[in-house]
């Protein structure tokens, strides 16, 4: 279908209508025309809708344009009028101004009189806001005087009746600029006192700071130096009262030290004026009187504080400045009362009174502040800087003189506010310290006290083959000397010499061994030492520096110098050290008697009847103290403090320290030593007590044993304890002179039981490690065993005589029972002391029994049988002192061959090593050759006395 070109034909394309009549025919133009009608009606409908909907506005507009002609038209006239008027006047009175003209120039000046005032007055504002910002608040206060001055001038108060005042009335702007001026005096004193409390600023920002609050307030310097100090004491409160912890400790503490010496030093340098003769401000190294100074400069009046006005500087540069009134230009405020100088003793008090007062704040917040200091190294830390910031030139230069010419004394500032603070909290971190120190061991020695009583000894099924084998180390120490250990010798032992090994080659494991030091001591014993190791590395922060050279337990005494002790204001910082060395000594000190309580409580517990389970734990805790003080050198070095090292350079010359040993006893034993020496005592006799246990349980359970075979009653049972007999021939002298020849039995050895007995004490002597234990114990240990053997054979002694089946005693028995006590009297008694004879030395209960069993022998036989029987005795004591060696000790050696002629054979003899150091005696080599004849019996005994 073909498109109709005439319907396609825009109207805007209409230009020309004579085209139209040219391009289209007349059914085509009539289509165009009612096209063209229909598009006009529809925007006549759009353009009666849109008048509709905008008439108002256009209303307005239209009313609008009417209201701007006829203003312009108004304007326009106004203008004409007064261009005609101007021409009138030019006109008609050009000749009459003449008259006038003086009179027009005295209002002019007065106009431009009050004009620059208001200049003035609108200008001052800003000027007050920029010298507050610039933090010039005396400059501030005499712009806001010097607006106050302007509104008196100009009347700006509020006139009677309500009314506004001629000049607001003709300068409404002014109303707006009197109400923001009034809010200057509060701000100027708000930031005034607010600059008074920070401690970086200067004295001459002090200065002017307090001569505006004075200006403002129309106060005294007496005002001004209590405002002074009421706002140092609100920075001390505000420093005080700061949420930081930890480091911010340091830097609080020192800020406050700062802030009080600056307050002096400023007290001294705003309010303080030299007596009449003295140094003026200026002439000495410190300047004074700096509040009267700026006080006299901003409020004087002379010719000389011309040259000092607040608008010299604008005037001789301004254009308008010159119509300013001369009340303006040299303009300086006053105070209403005249400002008299603090005297002296008012000045003093005060200061006095603010520092009582301050003292308290400080020291009450300041203790609470180090509750967050856990260690010594931070509290030395702040000492330190305190000390540092004390020793500054700009401080201890005049410290002194300021606190002589403010306070007439002398002022400690570490002495008198934080040393004592700062010794409490140091006692207090060094009590919880071993405290807790203590509470660990105690719970580690229980813990393994349990874990001790806990494992069989030995057992397959061991749960902890670790721990059950340190538990039979502490029954058995022979399986843990004779053990291996990867750390018996240190990689350098083979080509370090003895003198130069340390005490790290003294702590390994062999030594550890020798010194019968198991493994569950050796791990209590670290794990004290390491932790009392912290607490002294942690003391030296705050003790003396240490010299290098020196021995490492041992502190250097304070340095002394000008570095330490020449400035005034400086203090000594190690003048408390005996305090604080005492301090750890006596929580050191507690620590251990707490452990000491506790391993006594263990042993109570233990000490009526000792289980086998127990027995162990027993152990451990005997040879636990005895070894501390030898494992733990850091206790030592924490009781002893600094002097360990005199003792360690003591240690280290024998020759000198035997030579003045007796000398020094009486004269340096120190306090510190005593309490060592005490300690060690505790410890010695704490181990005493557990070795006590042992030792009576040990020989309770032996000599339960001897008594019951001693007591053995049937024939069987006496002769299964019989040993061999030697018969020995003897001559002797008849009646008739002749020589008789005669041979006899003697006991050359002691009874199965006796020897069971000494061999089994031996062994178990051996077992717990006989050579570190002490001397003490063993004798009594031996004593002990004597004493029961003596009650036994007392005992027997008391039974009936002639009892049915009991076998009876015979003189046979009787000398191998004399042998036996006789045997067991040299053996386990106690060596005969020079001056006293072996009967007033020995137990009357021995005599006794030997009376009693010499009873049943012949008296002519005892008489033969007593020098073989004794020269018997000494032999087989001689011979088994090697294999008995801890039962019979370095002071039962017995004396070499007896050089009378009754002796008939040389004995073999053993000496004995007279020094042990490791190991129990050892023979020495000795080449002697016995008779063939004894050559037999003597290996016969000795295999027999071997089992």
């Amino acid at each position: 279908m073909a498109v109709d070109p005439a319907l396609s034909l825009r109207v805007s394309e209409i230009k020309d209508p004579e085209v139209l009549f040219e391009r289209y025919n007349t059914a085509e133009i009539r289509r165009v025309e009612r096209k063209v009608r229909g598009e006009i009606e529809q925007k006549k409908e759009e353009l009666r809708q849109m008048v509709g909907e905008r008439y108002r506005d256009l209303i307005d507009a239209a009313d609008t344009i009417g209201e701007m002609r006829q203003c312009s038209e108004s304007v326009l006239q106004s203008i004409q009028d007064m261009h005609r008027y101007c021409h009138q006047l030019k006109q008609g009175r050009a000749g009459s101004n003449s008259c006038r003209q003086e009179g027009q120039t005295q209002w002019q000046e007065k106009f431009y009189t009050m004009a620059s005032q208001i200049k003035l007055l609108l200008e001052i504002p800003e000027r007050i806001w920029s010298a507050m910002e610039a933090s010039q608040y005396l400059q501030a206060t005499q712009l806001y005087l010097l607006c106050c001055h302007l509104h008196s001038l100009l009347q700006l108060g509020a006139a009677t009746g309500g009314h506004y005042s001629p000049v607001l009335v003709r300068f409404p702007i002014l109303v707006r600029q009197v109400a923001t001026t009034g809010h200057f005096r509060s701000t100027i004193l708000l930031e005034s006192r607010s600059l008074l409390q920070g401690r970086a600023v200067s004295d001459q920002a002090i200065a002017e700071a307090l001569v505006s609050t004075m200006l403002l307030e129309d106060s005294s310097p007496r005002q001004a130096l209590a405002d002074f100090l009421l706002a140092r004491k609100a920075s001390i409160h505000q420093l005080l009262n700061q949420p930081q912890h930890g480091a911010g400790i340091k830097a609080q503490v020192c800020s406050l030290v700062e802030l009080l010496v600056t307050t002096l030093f400023q007290a001294y340098a705003v309010f303080y004026l030299p007596p009449e003769g003295g140094p003026r401000p200026g002439q000495g190294a410190l300047s004074c009187g700096m509040l009267f100074s700026t006080l006299e400069n901003v409020t004087s009046t002379t010719y000389a504080a011309k040259d000092r006005r607040l608008l010299q500087e604008e005037t001789s540069t301004g254009r308008w400045f010159k119509y300013l009134p001369p009340s303006i230009i040299e303009f300086q405020p006053a105070l209403r009362t005249l400002a008299k100088p603090i005297q002296r003793e008012q000045l003093r008090d005060t200061l006095q009174q603010w520092i009582h007062t301050c003292k308290e704040d400080i020291c009450r917040g300041v203790s609470s502040l180090l509750v967050y200091v856990k260690s010594l190294k931070g509290l030395a830390a702040i000492r330190d800087s305190v000390w540092d910031l004390l020793s500054t030139e700009s401080i201890s230069q005049h410290w002194s003189t300021v606190c002589q010419w403010l306070l007439e004394r002398p002022l400690a500032v570490w002495d008198d506010f934080l040393q004592q603070l700062f010794l409490q909290r140091l006692q207090a971190i060094t009590k919880e310290e071993t405290e807790a120190i203590s509470t660990s061991s105690i719970q580690l020695l229980t813990s393994t006290v349990r874990d001790l009583e806990g494992q069989t000894i030995p057992t397959s099924s061991a749960t902890n083959p670790g721990s059950a084998r340190g538990a039979q180390y502490e029954v058995d120490v022979a399986s843990f000397l004779w053990s291996e250990s990867p750390g018996d010798l240190l990689s350098d032992a083979g080509w370090v010499s003895v003198n130069q090994r340390g005490q790290q080659h003294q702590r390994s494991s062999l030594a550890m061994k020798t010194q019968a030091v198991t493994p569950f001591v050796q791990n209590f014993c670290s794990s004290l030492d390491a932790k009392l190791k912290a607490r002294l590395d942690d003391l030296r922060h705050y003790l003396p520096f240490q010299d290098p050279g020196s021995d490492s337990s041992a502190v250097s005494a304070p340095p002394s110098g000008p570095s330490e002790s020449a400035s005034a204001s400086s203090f000594n910082r190690f003048t408390d050290s005996p305090a604080v060395e005492d301090a750890l000594r006596e929580g050191c000190l507690a620590c251990v008697r707490l452990i000491l309580s506790s391993i006594r409580s263990e042993l109570s517990s233990s000490s009526p009847h000792l289980s086998p389970a127990r027995l162990s734990s027993v152990l451990f805790m005997a040879r636990l103290c005895q070894s501390i003080g030898e494992l733990c050198p850091n206790l030592k070095h924490c009781i002893l403090g600094k002097h360990s090292s005199s003792e360690a350079t003591a240690k280290g010359t024998p020759r000198q320290g035997k030579k003045l040993g007796k000398a020094r006893a009486t004269s340096e034993v120190s306090p510190a030593q005593t309490k060592w020496a005490a300690l060690k005592e505790d410890l010695l006799v704490c181990s005493m007590e557990a070795y006590r246990i042992w030792s009576s349980a040990l020989s309770k359970v032996l000599l339960d044993k001897f008594g019951t075979a001693l007591h053995a009653e049937s024939a069987g049972a006496i002769l299964t304890t019989a040993t061999n007999w030697e018969d020995l021939e003897i001559q002797e002298e008849a009646e008739s002179g002749s020589n008789v020849t005669s041979n006899i039995r003697l006991p050359v050895q002691p009874s199965w039981f006796v020897q069971s007995l000494l061999f089994q004490l031996c062994v178990q002597v051996n077992r717990v490690g006989g050579h570190a234990v002490p001397r003490p114990t063993l004798q009594e240990l031996l004593h002990t065993c004597l004493n029961q053997a003596l009650h036994h054979y007392h005992t027997f002694t008391q039974q009936a005589p002639s009892r049915e089946g009991v076998f009876p005693m015979t003189q046979n028995r009787a000398l191998q029972l004399l042998f036996d006590l006789r045997y067991l009297n040299t053996i386990l008694g106690s060596r005969v002391e020079e001056g006293k004879s072996s009967r007033s030395h020995q137990d009357p209960r021995f005599h006794e029994v030997c009376d009693w069993l010499e009873s049943y022998i012949d008296p002519f036989d005892l008489d033969v049988f007593t020098p073989p029987l004794n020269t018997n005795l000494n032999r087989l004591s001689q011979r088994t002192s090697v294999l008995l060696g801890l039962l019979t000790g370095s002071d039962k050696q017995f004396a070499p061959r007896s050089s009378s002629g009754n002796s008939q054979e040389p004995y073999n003899i053993l000496p004995l090593a007279s020094s042990q150091t490791r190991f129990g005696l050892l023979p020495l080599s000795m080449s002697n050759v016995r008779k063939s004849k004894s050559a037999p019996r003597s290996c016969d005994a000795t295999l027999q006395l071997r089992f």
